[in-house]
């Protein structure tokens, strides 16, 4: 059994920002903060993270490395990020496992990649080149998508494993986006969960999805839904450790909102490890690079 309390965060937003400002006292024990907003970003912004750096741990999650890309990783993008990890030290670094532009061209879209032996050595070459720069390690989250390749010699959970299998790299597993493609692309969510390892993740998101009536929409912009719920009580049993971050980009409430969706999970994981917990959920434990 653990020995502390859950380690629920929730993304650091601007609308929040004077909100935050005056440091008041909160129920979460960590911020995420989107790595892009702060990289070539001065002033109020960056200003803001310092602040609640100086309060609560930080991890940097992007959303333009792009790891599988065929042309190479942009030197440019990683010093930016490199200055960025320095300035701040987070206790993780994470990205997405897709590509994102052409041609040195940010589509700013998460793009999906096909699950092959090549698309494998590519992107775990590409780990490689990111960990050594950084000298840190970072974690990589599985995507939404809303089409498949036709063919491929894994399997997405299977995947996922070879990645970090081969790479040392962790898997930031969002369990939305799990639930988003399992309906999109019609499999078992549930199967989906239990075959990946407890210890390839290294942290969790939630967040709400939109019902487009055709295919689920992975936008960020709702509460966490109970089949959600219900995927993160079982991995929750058996993972109870694990760093999770509420996530909401768009029609952001009032961050009292994100405090109560924080304080689910920390039910849920007090319903399965029975320990209570009253004031500021408890901080994640810093990682280094080995």
């Amino acid at each position: 059994m653990p020995t502390q309390a859950p380690n629920i965060g929730v993304g650091l937003r601007p609308t929040h920002y004077p909100h935050l400002e005056p440091r008041p006292q909160t129920k979460v024990s960590w911020f995420e903060a989107i790595s892009e907003n702060y990289m070539d970003s001065k002033g109020r912004p960056l200003d803001m993270l310092e602040l609640i750096r100086t309060d609560y741990p930080v991890a940097l999650h992007g959303v333009s490395l792009s790891i599988a890309s065929t042309e190479g990783l942009r030197k440019n993008y990683l010093h930016k990020l490199r200055n960025l990890v320095k300035r701040i030290d987070p206790f993780i670094v994470s990205d997405h496992l897709c590509w994102t532009g052409l041609q040195q061209q940010n589509l700013h879209d998460l793009l999906p990649i096909p699950f092959t032996d090549e698309a494998l050595t590519l992107i775990v070459e590409h780990i490689d080149q990111v960990q050594t720069f950084l000298q840190k390690p970072i974690l990589l989250e599985n995507v939404s998508t809303y089409l498949r390749f036709p063919c491929g010699d894994y399997t997405e959970w299977d995947f996922l494993q070879a990645v970090s299998d081969r790479s040392g790299c962790q898997i930031l597993l969002d369990l939305n986006n799990l639930y988003v493609n399992a309906h999109n692309h019609r499999f078992d969510s549930s199967m989906f969960l239990e075959k990946i390892p407890t210890q390839i993740i290294g942290q969790v998101h939630l967040a709400g999805y939109t019902d487009m009536g055709t295919h689920l929409f992975d936008t960020h912009s709702k509460p966490v839904y109970p089949a959600v719920w219900d995927l993160f009580s079982s991995l929750i049993a058996r993972a109870p450790d694990l760093p999770v971050l509420i996530e909401w980009d768009e029609d952001i409430p009032e961050f009292s909102q994100l405090e109560e969706e924080a304080l689910k999970a920390a039910h849920i994981w007090n319903d399965h490890h029975g320990q209570t917990h009253t004031q500021r959920i408890s901080t994640p434990v810093f990682s280094s690079f080995s």
